[in-house]
């Protein structure tokens, strides 16, 4: 088709001294061929051409069906007008049908085409003109109508759309021919055997054309950030935990953690509680730590952690509610990775020393899906434990710790969390938006939970964490949450987006 299209523009420029238009030259071509055409023959300057856009008005089915019988106003008069004695207005949809006589009628009476007599339309006018039919007829065969206003009025009575056509002007190039000399694109290896490449016309290189896309992976921007976030621990010192648990006990997740039974966030609302089964067993020996040798026994840990809720332990005099067994075995997707801190504090109980931690992955809320919040995000989240921790020390070293983010700016304000005290809410200033924003949550977990684990009275743990799709959708200039993560991704997005690079100092 191409090669054809090119023998034919070439005939076409032949007979023409003036350019052509290829809308009137090649009216049923396609406009793919037609450019394939136009390049190829460009490129050896045989011709030139520029580009013609413009809009053309084209009739909806409606519309069409309007250019053949009429429009509706016009078929109900024409009905009412062979009735002899008038046409009952309930006999009208079957003669014209239901569209014609709900649409057409209304508009017959106000052309004054029609009247109503009680329950008849009698015709009101000697003959009429269609004017919507013979506009509809007009624009069918020129594409477009000499008054914008008709066009504009068909276009909101859905009649007619409006779509872009590209077109060509051609013209004969500085090395014009009337025949197009096949060109050879490969120098072989007959050619220079036989000598062949001294005649032959190669086709000269395109070194603007683009290469062939090659189908490749993508990392998607959240792992790029993901990757970023775990150089930064590992070169602070931190050990990754395992995170592969997404269903966790009430226990692990919110009795371990000082949460009370009654605390708003173990409500349906907001968490996502397992059907099937319901509850677990009471926490035992995990198989993949069968060689850590605890100091107390899980049965002494889980009467810990009741009492400290019921009555108050370790200086602290508990909420002093009655603590449900069955609640605490409940099963949940876990709503934090702080359920898995906790496990790896207790672990960690066996064998008191320093100690760094961290996670990133997903945890999940029961949260009304908007542009900044979703019902899964991930967490990344970091714990320390040493002897003579203090507040001061979280606080320098939140400083280095988002310096490495590039966040240099930070500012720290008093919080409530159940299991840490004191607590800290974490503001950078973000200077795209010239204003500060929350970035992260933070503290010290409190002693009735570590003391319940068997860690010494001595120990400290400092504990923070962050959202990573905030920091990925600051990096990437993403406003809906969305776009980064579910069903609404576009892939092109993924495998085009450049890596990431938080600043180092």
């Amino acid at each position: 088709m191409a090669t054809d299209l090119t023998s034919e523009l070439l005939e076409q420029l032949d007979s023409n001294d003036s350019p052509i238009l290829t809308a009137d030259a090649f009216p049923n071509a396609s406009t793919v061929a037609i450019k394939s055409a136009l390049d190829r023959l460009s490129s050896r300057e045989m011709i030139g051409y520029k580009t013609i856009d413009r809009e053309e008005a084209v009739l909806t089915e409606e519309a069409q069906e309007i250019a053949r019988s009429g429009s509706h106003e016009a078929r109900v008069f024409e009905a009412v007008r062979q009735a002899v004695d008038g046409l009952k207005i309930g006999d009208l949809p079957a003669v014209v049908g239901k569209e014609s006589a709900k649409v057409g009628q209304g508009k017959a009476v106000k052309e004054g085409w029609i009247k109503k007599d009680k329950d008849t339309w009698r015709p009101n006018a000697e003959s009429i003109v269609d004017t919507t039919r013979d506009q509809l007829l007009e624009i069918q065969k020129s594409k477009t109508h000499s008054d914008p206003k008709v066009i504009n009025d068909l276009k909101k009575r859905k009649l007619l759309t409006l779509q872009k056509v590209f077109s060509f002007e051609v013209k004969k190039g500085p090395r014009f021919a009337r025949e197009f000399v096949k060109e050879d694109t490969d120098l072989t290896a007959d050619m220079l055997a036989t000598g062949a490449w001294k005649t032959v016309k190669l086709k000269p290189y395109n070194f603007n054309a683009k290469g062939a896309p090659t189908p490749s992976g993508a990392l998607h921007p959240l792992n790029k950030v993901r990757n970023e976030f775990r150089n930064i621990f590992f070169e602070m010192g931190f050990e990754e935990m395992p995170t592969n648990r997404f269903v966790e006990t009430g226990f692990w997740n919110f009795d371990a953690l000082f949460v009370p039974q009654q605390h708003p966030a173990r409500d349906l609302q907001d968490t996502f509680y397992i059907s099937d089964p319901l509850k677990a067993d009471k926490p035992r020996s995990d198989p993949i730590m069968k060689d850590v040798k605890f100091k107390q026994s899980y049965e002494q840990y889980w009467d810990n952690v009741r009492e400290v809720h019921e009555s108050g332990k370790y200086g602290s005099i508990g909420y002093r509610y009655p603590w449900k067994e069955d609640e605490s075995l409940r099963l949940v997707l876990r709503t934090h990775t702080t359920a898995i801190s906790t496990y790896m504090l207790h672990a960690l109980a066996a064998d008191p020393r320093p100690a760094r931690y961290f996670s990133i992955d997903r945890v999940f809320r029961n949260e009304t899906v908007d542009a900044t919040h979703l019902a899964e995000f991930h967490q990344v989240e970091g714990v320390i434990a040493d002897f003579g921790l203090t507040l001061g020390g979280l606080i320098g070293f939140m400083e280095v710790f988002f310096g490495k983010m590039g966040i240099h700016k930070l500012r720290f304000k008093p919080a409530y969390n159940p299991y840490t005290e004191p607590s800290m809410e974490i503001f950078g200033f973000h200077d795209g938006l010239n204003k500060w924003v929350e970035i992260g949550n933070s503290g010290m977990f409190r002693p009735e939970m570590l003391e319940s684990m068997g860690l010494p009275k001595e120990m400290r743990v400092y504990g923070w964490g962050l959202s990573l799709e905030r920091p990925t959708m600051i990096k990437y200039g993403v406003s809906n949450i969305r776009e980064l993560l579910g069903h609404k991704v576009d892939l092109n997005f993924i495998e085009s987006n450049p890596a990431v690079r938080l600043e180092k100092d």
